[in-house]
């Protein structure tokens, strides 16, 4: 008697596993990846760069700057300054910042590749990076 109740718990205590690990889930960092499209000679803007307090105010000492870490060839991006809205802060006023500028240049043949940024701020507080990647389509 004392093993079949033992038994019976033992096989209780396996479904409620099986039934629990069904239905967990994995939790897993997304880092957003944003796709372009550049036609030889072309010059787009990619996106706003700023640095704001809490109070939507620019703790920016200089005009943000930006490189390439790993990239395809022909592939030119620069910061251009400007007065920004940081809506996605919900901010209303524009702040000092600016505009994140790509180019394609002599680009002969279609290529499709990741390309990795570094975005650097100086601040009142510091000297603060942050990387963004973008996959790239160019065509000649």
């Amino acid at each position: 008697m004392y093993s079949r109740l033992v038994s019976i718990l033992t096989s209780s205590v396996f479904c409620f596993a099986l039934l629990m690990g069904a239905s967990a889930r994995a939790q897993t960092i997304h880092i957003s990846v944003t796709d372009i499209a550049l036609k030889n000679g072309e010059n787009i803007e990619f996106g706003d760069v700023y640095f704001i307090a809490s109070n939507c105010s620019s703790l920016l000492t200089a005009t943000p700057e930006v490189e390439i870490v790993d990239g395809p060839p022909g592939v030119a991006v620069t910061v251009k300054r400007a007065m920004v809205i940081p809506r996605f802060y919900g901010c209303a006023k524009p702040v000092a910042g600016g505009k994140i500028m790509i180019a394609a240049k002599d680009v002969e043949d279609y290529s499709y590749s990741r390309m990795v940024l570094r975005v650097s701020y100086k601040t009142r507080s510091g000297n603060w990076q942050r990387s963004q990647h973008i996959n790239v389509a160019l065509f000649p």
